[in-house]
């Protein structure tokens, strides 16, 4: 079953265990237990429990350290607000309009950025208006057309795997009246592959003044390429570009949902009635605390490209491609339909990423630890003979 960032909102309760908060430590109540063993979950929620902590999890793109220390630290001190309306919020909003040089009027948070996704959906995709972008990507945003009853127009990805600018042009221009957003994924998700500054000028330069576009940058933080930059100096000229971001990914805080979109305020001010603010005190003190975690960030950054550069090297030692990749994940070519080679790594209790059509033939891996790798590596030598192909009853 596939998971958008919003399908990580699992309760508080779960999102608290799962990220280590032990609130009974913090209020001075009894010894806290294990997740598994605490004794109000049914059978059936234990046995998940059990389940789910013993597989090595590289399908979500998540972090696998979880949150920074100064993240949980700030997390930990907001609890004396859990009881209270009216908090006070840490500043969030103030921090990230100062972390990107613009004013609070720019800045609208969300749950995850998957929120702000939909919200620009709510706003620019009134009288079924579609929204344009390329497939495979992050296709929430397409989710959310259909389900708004709204539609899509996909574009195919170049040959090598990249999005084609031109063809984004020419439809922008040819299909402009109903078009109500432009949405481009930058690194994109699933191939990893950036859209350059460059690209990123001659397609906003191309298309209509006044059309929408969304910019996805949701693994900004893990682009080394100095042929990318953020779309965020096109903001500050006025153009009606929204850049949406996310705590989920280095921050490592994917279960208590924050995200941000940043954009002129007259764009704030049309999504803003869309937005649901349903954000809670712990993460907004502790997405504060990450965006000065310039350090912790770097620490992540540095053994996500440390381990993701090993395995890709294993991988393409035993014969098999790999797309080039600028995030906390890559594809690789299997060159086999990708939905036998999923469960057949499930049965080594080793979750990688779903199918991503049409690129059937290719499976996206998280970026995991170091342990996680290690047992991944082992079930991709049992899967895949070196430069070969899976017998049958290496995948039943």
């Amino acid at each position: 079953m596939s998971l958008s960032r919003r399908g990580f909102v699992g309760g508080l309760a779960t999102a608290l265990g799962y990220a280590g908060l032990r609130p009974a430590e913090v209020f001075g109540q009894s010894q806290p237990r294990t997740a598994g063993s605490a004794p109000y979950l049914t059978a059936a929620a234990r046995t998940r429990v059990t389940e789910y902590d013993a597989m090595a999890k590289l399908s979500s793109n998540e972090n696998p350290w979880g949150p920074l220390d100064s993240v949980m630290e700030a997390m930990n001190s907001a609890w004396k607000y859990s009881n209270r309306y009216g908090y006070p919020d840490g500043g969030i909003v103030q921090a990230i309009a100062a972390h990107h040089g613009v004013t609070p009027q720019h800045v609208l948070l969300g749950a995850g950025s998957g929120e702000i996704l939909d919200v620009v959906g709510n706003t620019f995709l009134q009288d079924g208006r579609k929204v344009l972008g390329v497939e495979p990507t992050y296709s929430s945003v397409y989710q959310h057309a259909t389900s708004i009853k709204s539609d899509a127009i996909r574009l195919p990805l170049n040959k090598d795997y990249t999005q084609n600018i031109q063809a984004f042009i020419d439809t922008a221009n040819r299909r402009a009246r109903e078009i109500g957003v432009l949405y481009l994924c930058n690194p994109n998700n699933p191939t990893g592959i950036i859209v350059s500054k460059s690209d990123v000028k001659r397609l906003l330069d191309g298309i209509p003044a006044d059309m929408p576009v969304l910019v996805d940058e949701a693994y900004f933080h893990f682009v080394q390429s100095p042929d990318y930059a953020t779309a965020l100096p096109y903001v500050l000229e006025g153009r009606p570009v929204v850049i949406a971001r996310t705590f989920s990914k280095i921050f490592g805080i994917a279960a208590m949902r924050l995200g941000y979109a940043v954009a002129p305020p007259d764009i704030i001010q049309q999504m803003r009635p869309y937005s649901m603010g349903s954000i809670n005190a712990l993460v907004k003190w502790g997405g504060t605390a990450g965006l000065a975690d310039t350090a912790g960030q770097k620490k992540v950054l540095d053994n996500t490209v440390r381990i993701r550069t090993k395995a890709i090297a294993d991988i393409k030692a035993l014969g098999y491609e790999v797309l080039p990749t600028e995030t906390n994940f890559f594809m690789v070519g299997i060159r086999r339909e990708v939905q036998p080679v999923i469960q057949a790594f499930r049965e080594k209790r080793v979750a990688v990423g779903r199918p991503f059509p049409p690129m059937t033939q290719h499976m996206r891996v998280s970026v995991g630890t170091d342990e996680e790798m290690a047992r991944f590596m082992t079930a991709f030598r049992e899967i895949f003979p070196a430069g070969g192909r899976s017998t049958g009853a290496q995948l039943q």
